[in-house]
């Protein structure tokens, strides 16, 4: 069995375990050499096993491309040898898209071909599955996500330290609007800040005048069992009356519009699991902060970037077709003319793409402590928004064959099967939880052509959700990911073993880590007890940030937002690498 680059980028063919050459077969190819365009084909090529490196059969992921697999993790039985001829694009063999999609050249961002082409196509090849998302995106409407960005500076701490330090102050300085969406609300320290916030800001701008009024829409979609029970099944969400703002901790209505401030609270569900994930913050619809918390009591290690430039302008897009909450025209106009004069958004950097000199790391005289941030600043950083939209029906059930084995293609699944596909050197994940089969599965496919694999994440976070959601845990996936890579190993070893002429690709060297708070720092206020930070790092050029997490319901259920940055040789991952590297228990390979 083995993997190569053809029928697209990061693609996997089969052979047989044996390792001479052989006929690779493509179950299932999209594209144009069946019995008529835009058909189904079977491709068979010959290669020889040295150019190829050993994978499990049942490990297989999603094709990257035009070609892709209908039982995409079961064991494949070859239909019938047609032979077809591919085009080379990109070094690669693809076969030709029947699927109208924007050339790359017309996208905004300097983001390489390598990743745009085949994450378009791979989405493109389901767009007519993803046609009733919430919201839609298919190949012709991805453009508006490809931007560019300026990244200003990183957090990472619990929920309630970010908020203290990067959201509120932000909230505190607005002026015409204030954006706000979490997933869960709950009656909470960050709760009570908020509130206190809005007191302060409400009193500051009645001590004013002449202000122009200031819009401030909060939105989640959490708050309790009996909430998500009743809430309605609508788009257009539950919009809180002000008679029930105090029961959500904030202020009243006089308050408010003592200081000129228009509130609209709002709250988005789909029973029975379909949650809106997301959580960031958009101010004067100029600057956003994205981070991973909620508003919540959990004390979680967390993280959040702060960005401003064209990313915001698409996650505004984003809200608003969600959240139904935009820009008035007045302040598109100004949002417009501050873009023009270069103010606010376009503040002059301090660190190029490549050049990181200027970061400066601020923290707590506690050296121990999670409590950081690293000014960043690196303007025009090419960006992609990576929305992944809810659905209903998350495909799961007790008895295996009724349970739907491919995720939805949305943006933000796709891009991850892309950059594991993609991906030469090395992989790194941070996320709370691993229960998502096509995330263990393009693991392996990884390893397998000698790509090294580091997973930092919780042996025991949330498992009553877990169970709910996808029947397992983390710690059972973990173990059976590490039993596969062992079986894969021997495999390898004995290849090599018996044919030192083939010299096969080297195996990626697995590595896992769980969460594991500062025992001489329990009890402490900004001590996190587990992990609920995301973040992807591939190659040391691609960074993965946002809400979503390599478990079955973010990547089945759950509305998501991820934010893909283009940064090689980004240094400024020791923010959160210096945190969690003193905060880990290795479980892989056993120390």
């Amino acid at each position: 069995m083995t993997t190569g680059q053809g029928f697209g980028v990061g693609s996997r063919v089969v052979t047989s375990p044996e390792g001479h050459p052989r006929t690779l077969f493509c179950r299932e190819l999209r594209g144009q050499g069946g019995e008529k365009p835009g058909g189904f084909a079977t491709a068979a090529l010959q290669v020889s096993p040295a150019c190829v490196s050993v994978v499990p059969q049942r490990y297989m992921p999603y094709n990257i491309g035009d070609c892709r697999y209908k039982f995409a993790y079961r064991r494949w039985r070859p239909l019938k040898e047609i032979p077809v001829k591919l085009p080379m694009l990109h070094g690669h063999f693809r076969a030709p898209s029947p699927f109208a999609v924007p050339h790359r050249g017309e996208m905004a961002s300097q983001f390489p071909a390598s990743f745009v082409d085949p994450w378009r196509d791979l989405i493109g090849a389901h767009e007519h599955e993803q046609a009733h998302d919430f919201p839609a995106y298919s190949a012709g409407t991805l453009a508006p996500l490809v931007t560019t960005s300026t990244l200003t500076e990183l957090y990472v701490g619990t929920g309630h330290t970010i908020y203290e330090r990067a959201l509120l102050p932000a909230i505190r300085s607005a002026k015409r609007s204030v954006h706000l969406v979490t997933c869960f609300w709950a009656d909470s320290p960050t709760a009570n800040s908020i509130r206190a916030t809005l007191f302060e800001l409400a009193a500051s701008r009645a001590s004013q005048s002449d202000l122009p009024p200031l819009r401030i829409t909060i939105g989640f979609s959490s708050r309790g069992l009996v909430q998500k029970l009743f809430h309605t099944s609508s788009r257009d969400g539950h919009v809180y009356p002000p008679s029930a703002w105090k029961a959500l901790k904030l202020p009243d209505q006089q308050t408010l519009q003592s200081g000129s401030i228009e509130l609209t609270v709002k709250t988005l569900f789909f029973t029975p699991f379909s949650v809106m994930h997301p959580k960031y913050l958009i101010i004067d619809e100029a600057e956003a902060w994205v981070p991973s918390c909620n508003v919540s009591w959990e004390k979680w290690f967390e993280g959040c970037v702060q960005l401003h430039g064209g990313a915001v302008q698409s996650l505004l897009s984003f809200h608003e077709r969600v959240w139904g909450f935009g820009a008035s025209p007045r302040d598109a106009t100004l949002t417009h003319r501050m873009q023009s004069n270069g103010t606010a958004m376009d503040r002059p950097a301090t660190a190029s793409l490549g050049g990181h000199a200027a970061a400066d790391l601020a923290g707590t005289v506690d050296t121990m402590s999670p409590t950081q941030s690293v000014k960043v600043n690196l303007e025009s950083t090419p960006t992609i928004l990576l929305p992944s939209s809810h659905h209903r029906n998350p495909g799961f059930s007790w008895i295996p064959f009724l349970r739907k084995p491919n995720p939805p293609v949305t943006p933000l699944n796709a891009a991850i099967l892309t950059l594991f596909a993609n991906a030469q050197h090395s992989v790194v994940l941070v996320t709370p939880n691993v229960t998502s089969k096509p995330v263990m599965h393009a693991i392996l496919a990884a390893l397998g052509r000698g790509v090294s694999v580091e997973i930092r994440t919780n042996e025991s976070m949330m498992l009553l959700e877990q169970l709910a959601t996808c029947g397992t845990t983390t710690s059972r996936c973990i173990n059976k990911l590490i039993k596969e890579y062992s079986r894969l190993a021997g495999i390898h070893d004995r290849r090599s073993r018996s044919d030192l002429e083939a010299q096969p690709h080297p195996l990626g060297q697995l590595t896992v880590y769980y969460y594991q708070h500062r025992p001489e720092r329990e009890g402490q206020p900004d001590e996190p007890v587990v992990s609920h930070f995301k973040m992807t790092m591939v190659d040391d050029t691609y960074l993965l940030l946002g809400s979503g997490n390599m478990d079955r319901a973010s990547w089945w259920t759950s509305q998501e937002l991820g934010i893909l940055f283009y940064v090689p040789g980004f240094a400024e991952r020791f923010l959160w690498e210096n945190v969690l590297r003193v905060r880990g228990r290795r479980a892989f390979p056993p120390e």
